[in-house]
C-alpha cells in the first residue's frame, strides 16, 4: 500500500498522506497499547506491517513471457485408463490447456491414478488426444514402478511426432517421492547414475524436456512453511542440476532440463511472494554456478492440505484465492485440485469448476495481461525479499548437511517441518486459523456432495528399502475437526440423532447474541448440535427449556453484566435438572472461582483450545 499521493491526479488537490500522519492516527487508536500488536508474523517469524511504503528502485521479476497466459492443466488420474481419457478429452475441449498424467502411487496422487504406466495403459488414456496441438503434457512416473517417460516416448514415436515440437514434462522427481515415502532403495549416489542415463537418452531421441522435477509439495503437504519450501525446492533443483551435469549433460543444458513447481494456498500475498522468490533464489544459485540467470518453468498446484471435506464447496473460493495468486506471482502453469477431491474421486462437475475457475481468472478478469503486478508493492516486495533470505539460509544449511538426501537421512528438514507442523495444528485447535466450514461457521445440515465411485488405492509398497527415516506424511488441516465430525454422524446414523448442546440464553437478545452465535459454531464444529433459543426469563422456564431440548450438557450465553447477576443461580439450576455438564460462553474473570462452586465446569472463549475442549465433551459423552 503507498503512502504518498505521488502522480494520482484526483489527489492532487488533497494534503500530501505521510506515514508519520498515518501513525498518529493509529496511535490515537492503540490509546497507549505498543505499536507492535499490529504486526503480525508468519510460520517462519517474518514481520509482516499493517502498512508498508512504496517500493522505489526495483525490476519486476521476470516470469511467463509479456501478456501470456499461464497454462491451465488438469489432472488425468482416474485409474480406469477409458474413464481417464474421456475426462481428458472434455478437459481439453472445454478450456484445459494441458493435462497433468498421474500413476497409482505416486507422491501427490492422493489415492488415485492410472493403475499402471504401461503401454496399452497410456495409448488407451491417449487416444484421440492431439499432442502435437500445442498442448502441454506433465507426466509425472513413480519411481519403482514401470518408467511413463520411457513408455510415453515410445508411443511419441510410434505416432511419427516430432518430440523438438512436443510440450512435454517429464517430471521425474525422485528426491520429492523418497521424501514423503521415508524410505529409498539406496543412496543418492546409486540413483544418480541411471537417472542421469534416462535424461540423456531421452534428450538423444530429441526431446526437448524438462525432464526432473523440483517439487516443493512434500513440504507444504507436510504442514510446513514457506521458507521451507523454498529451501528443499531450491536444494533439489541443486541436487538434479549436479546430477545432469555429472551424466555428461552441457551445464546450460542442464538447467533447462529442469522445472519447478510450488503450492498455492488461500494466503494471497505470501503465495504471492513465494513464487516470486523462488524465482530469485535459483537466480542465485545460476550465478554462482557462472550461469546467467534465465526464467525458469515454476508449475503452480493448489494445495492439499487446505482442502476440507465438509463444507467442501468452500473449497472452491480457497481454490480462487490460491489460483488468482500463483497466476499473479507468475506461474508458468496451474493445476486446480478439484474441491471434491478430499471427498473421493472428483467428478465432472468438480473438474469442470477446476477449469473454469482459472478460465474466469484469465479470459474474464484478464490476469495475464500485466507482468508481475506486484512490482513496488512495499508489502509484497518486503515479502519476497524477506522469503529469499530466509530460505537462502536454510537451503545452506541444507547444503552443509551434505545435500537434500542427506538432510533426510540425518532428519533436518523433518525436524524444522515438523515444528511447524505442530504450531500449525495448535493454532487450528485455538481457532487462531480458521478453516471456514471446519473450524469456524459449521453446517451440521450440509448436503451430501457426488463423487465418482472409485474407492482410493491403500498406501503403496515398493519392495525392500535400505534407507529409511521420517516420511514428510501430508496431512489436511481440517482432519481433527472432522473426526468430531465423523463421530456425530455415527450417532447420528445409528440413535437418530447427534449429541446435542443447550444454549441457556439468559437477558435480552442484545445481552446473548454475540456469546450464543460463538457457542453455537464452536461446538458444531465438533458435530455437537447447539438447541438455541429466543431467551430465558426465570429459572422455571430454564429447567423446562433444559429438558425439552433433549441435551445433557448446557452453555450459559449472556453479557458479562448479566453473568454476575444470574450466572451462577442458571448454572444451579441446571445441575438440579440433569445436566451433566455446564459450560459458560466467555473468559470467567475474576468470578472464576464463584461460578465453578456454583456447578460451571469450563469455560469456552476465543482463543481457548477448542479441540480440547470438543474431544473432552466426548469424553464425557461416552462416559455417561
Amino acid at each position: 500500500m503507498t503512502t504518498t499521493t505521488d502522480d494520482l491526479p484526483l489527489a492532487a488537490d488533497f494534503a500530501p498522506a505521510t506515514y508519520d500522519d498515518w501513525r498518529k492516527l493509529v496511535d490515537g487508536v492503540l490509546k497507549g497499547a505498543p505499536f507492535e500488536k499490529l504486526v503480525g508474523k508468519t510460520y517462519d517469524g517474518l514481520k509482516i506491517d499493517p502498512i508498508y511504503r512504496r517500493a522505489t528502485n526495483l525490476s519486476p521479476i521476470a516470469g511467463r513471457a509479456a501478456a501470456a497466459p499461464w497454462q491451465i492443466l488438469q489432472r488425468v488420474d482416474h485409474p480406469d485408463a477409458a474413464q481417464a481419457n474421456a475426462q481428458a478429452l472434455q478437459d481439453l475441449e472445454n478450456g484445459a490447456t494441458g493435462l497433468e498424467f498421474e500413476f497409482a502411487g505416486g507422491p501427490g496422487t492422493r489415492g488415485f491414478g492410472l493403475a499402471d504406466a504401461s503401454k496399452k495403459t497410456l495409448a488407451r488414456a491417449c487416444g484421440g488426444v492431439h499432442l502435437d496441438a500445442g498442448i502441454m503434457i506433465a507426466l509425472n512416473p513413480v519411481l519403482g514402478r514401470e518408467n511413463a517417460g520411457e513408455t510415453f516416448a515410445d508411443m511419441v514415436e510410434a505416432r511419427k511426432l516430432d518430440p523438438a515440437t512436443l510440450d512435454l514434462h517429464f517430471n521425474y522427481q525422485a528426491l520429492s517421492t523418497v521424501a514423503v515415502r521415508g524410505a529409498a532403495a539406496a543412496a543418492w549416489t546409486e540413483y544418480e547414475k541411471p537417472f542421469g542415463k534416462v535424461v540423456n537418452g531421452l534428450i538423444k531421441r530429441g526431446f526437448k524436456g524438462p525432464f526432473v522435477l523440483a517439487d516443493g509439495r512434500p513440504i507444504h503437504d507436510a504442514g510446513g512453511s514457506d521458507v521451507q519450501e523454498l529451501a528443499f525446492t531450491l536444494a533439489v533443483a541443486l541436487a538434479y542440476l549436479r546430477m545432469l551435469e555429472a551424466a555428461g549433460i552441457d551445464l546450460d543444458a542442464a538447467r533447462a532440463g529442469i522445472s519447478f513447481r510450488l503450492s498455492a494456498d488461500a494466503d494471497q500475498f505470501l503465495t504471492m511472494a513465494k513464487f516470486r522468490a523462488l524465482r530469485l533464489l535459483w537466480a542465485r544459485v545460476e550465478q554462482a554456478c557462472g550461469l546467467a540467470p534465465k526464467p525458469i518453468f515454476v508449475n503452480a498446484q493448489t494445495a492439499w492440505r487446505m482442502l476440507t471435506q465438509r463444507d467442501a464447496n468452500v473449497n472452491m473460493l480457497r481454490a480462487t484465492v490460491a489460483t488468482f495468486a500463483a497466476g499473479l506471482g507468475g506461474a508458468n502453469a496451474i493445476t486446480v485440485l478439484p474441491h471434491t477431491l478430499a471427498l473421493g474421486l472428483p467428478d465432472d462437475f468438480a473438474r469442470r469448476v477446476a477449469r473454469n475457475t482459472q478460465l474466469v481468472l484469465l479470459d474474464e478478469s484478464n490476469l495475464a495481461k500485466v507482468s508481475d503486478p506486484a512490482a513496488g508493492s512495499g508489502g509484497i516486495e518486503t515479502l519476497t525479499s524477506q522469503l529469499s533470505e530466509a530460505a537462502w539460509a536454510l537451503f545452506q544449511e541444507i547444503e552443509k548437511a551434505g545435500g537434500v538426501f542427506a538432510a533426510l537421512e540425518h532428519g533436518l528438514i523433518q525436524n524444522k517441518v515438523a515444528a511447524t507442523r505442530m504450531l500449525r495444528e495448535t493454532n487450528l485447535a485455538k481457532r487462531r486459523d480458521v478453516l471456514t466450514g471446519a473450524s469456524e461457521f459449521p453446517n451440521l445440515h450440509e448436503a451430501d456432495i457426488a463423487v465418482l465411485d472409485v474407492k482410493p488405492a491403500g498406501p503403496a509398497t515398493f519392495g525392500d528399502a535400505k534407507i529409511k527415516f521420517d516420511a514428510l506424511a501430508p496431512m489436511r488441516l481440517a482432519e481433527p475437526f472432522e473426526a468430531l465430525r465423523d463421530k456425530s454422524d455415527a450417532a447420528l446414523k445409528a440413535g437418530g440423532t447427534r449429541p446435542k448442546i443447550f444454549l441457556a440464553n439468559l437477558g435480552t437478545a442484545a445481552d446473548f447474541t454475540a456469546r450464543a452465535t460463538f457457542a453455537k459454531s464452536f461446538f458444531e464444529t465438533g458435530g455437537i448440535e447447539a438447541v438455541d433459543n429466543e431467551g430465558i426469563a426465570d429459572a422455571a422456564a430454564l429447567v423446562a427449556a433444559f429438558k425439552a431440548s433433549g441435551a445433557a450438557t448446557a452453555c450459559i450465553c449472556s453479557s458479562d453484566k448479566v453473568y454476575a447477576i444470574s450466572a451462577a443461580d442458571a448454572a444451579k439450576a441446571l445441575r438440579g435438572a440433569g445436566a451433566r455438564h455446564i459450560y459458560l460462553a466467555g473468559r470467567p474473570g475474576d468470578q472464576e472461582a464463584a461460578l465453578r462452586a456454583a456447578g460451571i465446569g469450563d469455560f469456552v472463549f476465543a482463543g481457548g483450545d477448542a479441540l480440547a475442549t470438543l474431544r473432552d465433551a466426548y469424553r464425557r459423552m461416552e462416559q455417561a
